[in-house]
């Protein structure tokens, strides 16, 4: 078993993350590529096989034995057809990845939405190790989410669940990106808190440049327009998390993306918040993602092994 490996890509607007990953989740080699989206999704899809078909041989020339491919994207993602439906970051439309990949490589390949595959990761391998039901949240430039069940992450009728961001929270709150005012993603992503602390400030000068980690710095150091900025988004996202505990009942909820990266200055009065919101339903831990930029290439490598029938004992990595 230790010389079998799955070749894993997460795939972002910008760059690649790609790794050859043991059936335990130990990751074996990593590499980092530029995504190019700039140069259409032809180039792309290209790149994503040429790249795979690298670390397929990568591992055949390191003795070890490359079963299967996995591979995680943005937008929405038939995860059943195997095909990247839509994807602003990249430009996909309708493209039949998993077929592509199959014809290049020889290899089963199995295509996942990146935020499902990275709560998947973070669920059996990560901070939501063990707990059975789980929510995980990425908050960066939007806010998506993946429900985790035993290990397995909700797809939806229409492999589009998870969409926790355009919960409306605000009805009267700056309009989102889906065009409808008030989506949690509008008033609590990000990029979402940089313009609510520029509006305030006047949208002028430093203050249009500001970035929700430097609006979180200057809330800790009690800067007044920072602070009101700063409890605008946590007030808001408690109520999103709080809807989302109504939903699912989880036992713990993990945040990943950027803005956890602000810790204790998010998580504390997260906590706070979410709390003061529970009446009847049991109240989830709420930690931070554990596995950092990795889930997304695990999370694509045990959705390949789980196509292929193969779960090891991943929960004691």
């Amino acid at each position: 078993m230790n010389d079998r490996v799955v070749v894993a890509l997460d795939v972002g607007g910008t760059g690649m993350k790609c790794a050859l990953v043991r059936p335990d989740g130990v990751v074996v080699h990593t590499e980092r590529h530029p995504t190019g989206a700039s140069r259409g999704p032809v180039a792309v899809v290209e790149t994503i096989l040429d790249v795979a078909e690298g670390l397929a041989g990568k591992a055949r020339a390191d003795g070890l034995d490359p079963v299967a491919l996995g591979v995680a994207v943005p937008g929405v993602v038939d995860e059943a057809r195997g095909v990247a439906v839509w994807s602003a970051n990249v430009g996909f439309r309708d493209v039949p990845l998993r077929d592509l990949a199959v014809a290049r490589l020889g290899l089963p390949t199995a295509l996942g939405h990146d935020v499902r595959v990275g709560g998947l990761a973070e669920a059996r391998l990560g901070a939501g190790r063990g707990a059975g039901h789980v929510l995980f949240v990425a908050i960066g430039t939007g806010i998506a989410a993946a429900h985790v069940v035993d290990g397995s992450a909700t797809v939806g009728a229409h492999g589009a669940a998870g969409e926790i961001g355009h919960i409306l929270v605000r009805p009267d709150g700056p309009r989102c990106g889906c065009g409808r005012p008030g989506c949690l993603e509008a008033v609590a992503s990000a990029s979402a808190i940089g313009r609510r602390y520029a509006d305030l400030a006047g949208s002028s000068g430093a203050a249009a440049e500001v970035t929700a980690a430097e609006v979180a710095e200057r809330a800790a150091a009690g800067e007044p327009l920072a602070v009101q900025a700063w409890r605008e988004a946590v007030e808001a996202l408690a109520d999103g998390l709080a809807t989302g505990q109504a939903l699912f009942d989880v036992a713990t909820i993990v945040l990943g993306g950027g803005l956890a990266q602000a810790g204790d200055r998010l998580l504390v009065p997260l906590r706070a918040a979410l709390h003061e919101r529970m009446t009847f339903h049991r109240e989830p831990r709420l930690v931070a993602a554990a596995l950092g930029d990795e889930a997304g290439c695990l999370g694509a490598a045990l959705l390949a092994l789980d196509a292929l029938g193969v779960r090891d004992h991943q929960e004691k990595r």
